[in-house]
């Protein structure tokens, strides 16, 4: 561990900061409490990073500290930028978690895995942006197609192990599975199924007249 987190003059000089602001603000009726907090959160997760930085075998601090990150822009966003918080509300928060997974992965191959934690953040990041700006629109199918690009990356990204080959699959039948959603919100899955109907018909006699 850092040797500085450990001190004591840092916590007491962060204790008499606090203080103060805090005083200032019931003194002169100052608001500036949301700012500190934002800041506040900010050094924080800053900390986290920190952290890793020092010991990259240490890399679950990076997710408190872009989760913390991800909060602070978030109060920020909410206390002087309110009109934006509706559709950037939870968008820093998750996309700061899926962020840190990326950067997990980018720190050490062998940590595949985070890219599916990632994507999942990053396609619910999205949506609350989506259902912020176009309030009741059917987000079943951005979310399956958020899914199986996550596979997608998986089988596309290096691994020590090799390609992940496996996740063409998943990728596939997920982000399938998103269109056809997609389309049946949008009333199209009766147009949808009569052209599959048709190309995998010419596909059929295609094969047939090539293989003579």
């Amino acid at each position: 561990m850092v040797k500085w987190l450990e001190s004591r003059v840092l916590w007491g000089s962060l204790l008499i900061l606090a203080g103060v602001v805090f005083l200032l603000q019931n003194l002169f009726h100052i608001d500036i409490g949301a700012f500190f907090w934002a800041v506040l959160l900010a050094m924080a997760g800053a900390v986290f990073i920190t952290v890793f930085i020092s010991n990259r075998q240490l890399w679950w601090a990076l997710i408190p500290g872009f989760t913390l990150l991800g909060v602070s822009a978030t109060v920020f966003i909410s206390n002087y930028l309110p009109r934006l918080e509706g559709v950037l509300g939870g968008f820093f928060v998750l996309g700061g978690i899926g962020l840190a997974f990326v950067v997990i992965y980018l720190n050490d191959r062998r940590f595949w895995w985070a890219l599916i934690p990632a994507g999942v953040l990053f396609t619910v990041a999205i949506i609350s942006v989506v259902e912020g700006l176009f309030g009741g629109l059917e987000t079943g199918g951005i979310f399956f197609i958020g899914l199986g690009l996550t596979f997608a990356a998986v089988a596309i990204f290096p691994a020590p192990q090799g390609k992940m080959r496996w996740a063409w699959y998943p990728a596939a039948v997920l982000t399938v599975m998103g269109l056809l959603i997609a389309a049946a919100a949008e009333n199209l899955i009766n147009y949808v199924w009569p052209v599959a109907l048709i190309l995998g018909g010419l596909v059929l006699i295609y094969r047939n007249i090539a293989s003579r």
